[in-house]
């Protein structure tokens, strides 16, 4: 099939490779042409604008964005819509809020687009693996982009969920998941390395990637940072963004009072990461003091 992708990232680049590669034509579309020009030589055809790009495509087109969340997709997708055709196909596979994507499905609806939601999971790993793509949106417009979908994940890697938002929805909670279980991964391996029996992490990682209950994908990513950084990962800071996936995915756990211990911990935990000192452990240090006369220990 036809499709225009419009945001070469380190996603995006390479989704526009995996569908070159399947034999789809692809035009290439980014704010700055050097991704283009590098899109080209793996196959893709290197449009100069959105408008380039819809030029290039004939009703019904598929125009994709990977893009980040927020006002930039607001306005590709505004610019998609500018081009394009009643009954052309307008795709979100960015992290966007699931809320955001059933605003803007209203919105291009109401011009006569088709609009999806699609969750992506893959990261820079996806060209060779294919990519978890989770859809929200109307049925015909999944029909118009299936054999893209088909091309970008893996055997029984993507599917329909419903209503537009249900696409960026799944995805969020697959978030929050991710950051559980990497908060996990992480406590559980900084006991492995207090302890007194100097661990190798990376023989940890490899013995549970063989048949053990706690195996997984980002487990088999922990063997190989432990094996280019060494157990101590002495060359990096204890430091971790939150991307908004995860907050999103515990405020609508408040909103339907759903209990999130592990995710909401594992979000708190990474705002812990980013404090040069806590503030709210300077209270808790000055009333020890005041209620005990505990020392405590001066700037």
């Amino acid at each position: 099939m036809d499709i225009g992708l419009y945001g070469l990232g380190r996603m995006g680049g390479n989704m526009v490779t995996r569908l070159a590669r399947g034999g789809h034509r692809v035009i290439a579309g980014n704010r700055s042409p050097e991704p283009v020009q590098e899109a080209s030589k793996h196959g893709a055809v290197a449009a100069s604008s959105i408008e380039d790009m819809a030029k290039k495509l004939k009703p019904p087109r598929v125009l994709w964005a990977m893009v980040p969340a927020g006002d930039v997709t607001d306005h590709t997708l505004d610019e998609f819509a500018r081009y394009a055709s009643a009954g052309d196909v307008l795709v979100d596979g960015g992290n966007s809020y699931f809320r955001d994507s059933m605003r803007r499905a209203e919105k291009y609806a109401g011009m006569g687009f088709r609009f999806l939601d699609v969750g992506v999971s893959g990261g820079i790993w996806g060209l060779e693996n294919g990519y978890c793509m989770m859809v929200g949106g109307p049925a015909d417009g999944v029909a118009i982009a299936k054999p893209a979908l088909d091309t970008l994940a893996p055997p029984n890697g993507w599917s329909h969920f419903g209503k537009n938002g249900a696409g960026h929805f799944v995805k969020m909670v697959h978030n929050g998941i991710e950051y559980g279980m990497m908060q996990a991964y992480g406590e559980g391996f900084e006991l492995l390395h207090a302890s007194e029996f100097e661990l190798d992490l990376r023989k940890v990682s490899t013995v549970w990637l063989q048949g053990s209950v706690v195996r997984s994908w980002l487990l088999e990513l922990a063997e190989r940072a432990f094996e280019q950084e060494g157990s101590d990962l002495k060359n990096i800071k204890g430091w971790v963004e939150d991307s908004g996936e995860g907050r999103w995915t515990v405020l609508e756990a408040v909103t339907h009072g759903v209990p999130m211990t592990a995710i909401s911990h594992s979000l708190f935990a990474r705002f812990v990461s980013r404090q040069e000192d806590s503030y709210a452990m300077k209270v808790a240090a000055a009333l020890r003091n005041q209620f005990g006369g505990h020392a405590v220990k001066k700037e």
